[in-house]
């Protein structure tokens, strides 16, 4: 991308339902005490400062590829480091213990040969630790699609959005087994209720629509958000309660084998 296209204050609006996916996942990655741990595609910083709390002995770094996130990550109180870097050419400077990605690695099309290389950047014994969303085929992914692939849009939006950017969890099973790693992986569908008029579109505002915003001037940005709109309120109506949003993810948690003396 030619410019930063993250907004950090965009994607904090729901910051409580981003993060619970990640509590998840941490909770199974079973590290003691752990020299080196890495937060890859850490966004603002906030979860970093959680693995570092956890690990205070540790030496704990978070990288992003988005300016915009590590200047807010760099205003936290924490010892946690940050630096600009993408994932797919970012190394580390010695064995990791542990490296966690949370809901960034369905942005990377080679991703599967980013997690083997990280494999083999793991101390024996170390932990990768990563999920992604699996909700590709959901309804308000499959109208952003539609409309990327409209008469009115096709010409600019045509191709931007991949059908289906991860592996199921099997395909990770048998990648990350592969790689000599005893693999714990599962899926879970969480149930939002988000709050606001048509609060599905401000959600998919932080994450979806960045890179499909990004090449359109103002003017068609409003125009495209306005028929994105009417189609997610079809799709996701509102209740009394709030409205109810269905949100799957995918989460694999692979410990290195230690070599055997």
């Amino acid at each position: 991308m030619s410019r930063d296209i993250w907004d950090p204050t965009t994607y904090a609006v729901y910051s409580d339902e981003r993060s619970r996916p990640f509590v998840d996942l941490m909770s199974r990655v079973g590290a003691l005490e752990p020299d080196y741990v890495v937060d890859a595609g850490c966004g603002s910083g906030e979860l970093t400062v959680q693995l570092a709390a956890r690990w205070p002995g540790a030496t704990v770094e978070g990288f992003d590829s988005s300016p915009a996130m590590i200047a807010e990550a760099r205003k936290l109180e924490s010892k946690a480091r940050f630096a600009v870097a993408d994932v797919t050419t970012w190394r580390p400077d010695r064995a990791l213990d542990v490296i966690v990605s949370n809901a960034v690695l369905q942005w990377v099309p080679e991703h599967r040969d980013v997690l083997e290389h990280w494999v083999e950047e793991l101390a024996p014994g170390g932990w990768l630790a990563f999920q992604v969303p699996g909700n590709f085929d959901a309804p308000s992914h499959r109208a952003i699609r539609e409309l990327c692939s409209s008469p009115t849009w096709s010409d600019r939006l045509g191709g931007v959005v991949r059908d289906d950017p991860v592996s199921d969890p099997v395909d990770y099973l048998d990648l990350l087994t592969g790689g000599g790693c005893q693999v714990d992986t599962w899926e879970t569908t969480y149930v939002h209720v988000l709050q606001g008029d048509n609060p599905v579109l401000g959600w998919v505002s932080g994450t979806a629509l960045r890179p499909i915003l990004d090449r359109l001037d103002p003017g068609d940005q409003q125009r495209f958000r306005q028929e994105l709109s009417g189609l997610l309120a079809e799709s996701y109506p509102a209740r009394s309660y709030g409205t109810p949003f269905p949100f799957r993810r995918i989460f694999v948690v692979a410990q290195k084998a230690v070599a055997q003396k």
